[in-house]
């Protein structure tokens, strides 16, 4: 059986847990116009990384075979 392809692009955007079985992902809303923005929203609403839904977990997978 041939190697399976990874999406690069997807590769660069998740990251999963140890053990596997979650998929972080970065939140959306901070690459820019952020200057309207409240430093209070950026901090603790935009920082650090949520959990992929478990709706679209399966494609995640799909693109990450080796994840």
């Amino acid at each position: 059986m041939p190697k399976l392809k990874t999406r690069k692009a997807a590769a660069k955007r998740f990251r999963a847990t140890g053990s596997g079985n979650k998929i972080f992902r970065r939140k959306a809303y901070k690459n820019h116009l952020l200057y309207h923005k409240s430093a209070e929203r950026k901090r603790r609403r935009l920082s650090g990384l949520a959990l992929v839904s478990e709706e679209d977990i399966k494609e995640v997978r799909l693109m990450l075979p080796y994840l």
